[in-house]
């Protein structure tokens, strides 16, 4: 890392608190309506469809595996960084490993305290709650070739760009001091352990290039631009570039509505999640108006403002997200927790990673290292 002024360090630090709490915000305003048609929607909340938190599995401001799996991406990344020291450098390893343990989330009642891998991340009861989980992660994540490692010559589920893919990526963005094509590179590697059809990875790699893109301090136009230069690069690049010309000629077309989200698709897929997530932050008047933009259309609602979210939250901060929506997200204190490790570990992980001091030792049981 850079020697970074004390300013510095705090508004990456609120950038990168924005971004995990934005992304949850934005999904559990749409956990409960991720299903429903926008006529419904508009039929139970009223004309403007939802304006905060309805209830969904059994609460209100309940997340959904999107922000389960934003979470374990996180995790993965201070492991990754963490395994440097060991003279072993691999992150799709610690991210599949990581990934694993969200698998496990999804079938344990609770967390098996036997297993010295989980970390304090997967000690988090909260966590282990099926949340409508896309089947493309959990196929790819369970069964009988479940500890193969996805790769881009032999991906896992080949034809499946599901949006799951995508809703994980946003983490890859916080890595400020790459470079965009390096994180672009990591979030493919990282998203065929799941998804290998090209539009899948390639959607979720232009994510985490646009989070990147703010979270440095640029434009959403800026990181959308670059994201378009880094595709062209790329082969079947197609559906994902014009997804995202789609969204920009959405911006040009007049004022945002319902009708113009729709346009962009359902956002079952990881280029129409991405459309529309790109195209309501773009839009937004603020984060809130963002946020509900995002979520009041017929499809993937909670995914697609998962995604509007994180970058909301990445481009302002912390401190620019709705406070009523803050206080009642589910998860919180962990995802605030995660987010200032993250932060300690690309700044100061030299001084954590000595166990042979009490400080050393602590840190090295929040993120064990194992194998």
């Amino acid at each position: 890392m850079p020697l970074w002024s004390r300013a510095q360090q705090q508004d990456y630090r609120s950038r990168v608190r924005g971004c995990l709490l934005g992304g949850a915000i934005g999904d559990a305003l749409g956990a409960g309506v991720e299903f429903e048609a926008l006529e419904k929607i508009r039929a139970q909340h009223g004309p403007q469809g939802v304006t905060g938190y309805v209830p969904a599995y059994g609460r209100t401001g309940a997340v959904t595996d999107d922000t389960q799996l934003s979470l374990f991406t996180v995790d993965g990344l201070i492991r990754a960084h963490i395994r440097r020291d060991t003279g072993s450098w691999h992150p799709p390893t610690d991210l599949h490993l990581s990934y694993l343990r969200w698998a496990a989330t999804q079938r344990d009642w609770g967390p098996d305290e036997r297993r010295p891998d989980l970390g304090w991340l997967g000690r988090e009861e909260w966590l282990y709650a099926e949340r409508a989980p896309g089947q493309g992660c959990l196929s790819g994540l369970t069964g009988p070739n479940a500890d193969r490692l996805g790769t881009l010559e032999l991906p896992k589920n080949p034809h499946s760009k599901a949006c799951g893919t995508v809703v994980r990526a946003a983490p890859f963005g916080l890595l400020t001091t790459w470079e965009p094509a390096l994180v672009f590179q990591l979030a493919v590697e990282c998203s065929v352990l799941t998804h290998g059809h090209p539009t899948g990875y390639l959607a979720a790699a232009a994510f985490a290039v646009i989070v990147q893109s703010v979270a440095r301090g640029g434009t959403l136009e800026e990181g959308v631009h670059l994201a378009l230069a880094l595709l062209s690069e790329r082969h079947a690049h197609e559906e994902t570039t014009a997804a995202l010309r789609a969204a920009l000629d959405a911006v040009r077309a007049g004022e945002p509505s319902a009708d113009r989200v729709e346009a962009l698709g359902e956002g079952w897929v990881a280029e129409e999640a991405l459309a529309i997530g790109v195209y309501c932050a773009l839009v937004a008047h603020d984060v809130r108006s963002g946020l509900l933009l995002a979520v009041n259309h017929s499809g993937d609602s909670d995914s697609t403002g998962s995604i509007c979210g994180n970058l909301l939250g990445a481009l302002h901060g912390d401190t620019a997200l709705p406070p009523g929506l803050v206080a009642g997200v589910e998860g919180r204190a962990a995802i605030l927790e995660l987010a200032d490790d993250f932060v300690l570990e690309l700044m100061h992980g030299s001084e954590l990673h000595d166990r042979r001091t009490p400080e050393g030792a602590n840190w090295s049981a929040r993120y064990p290292v194992v194998g």
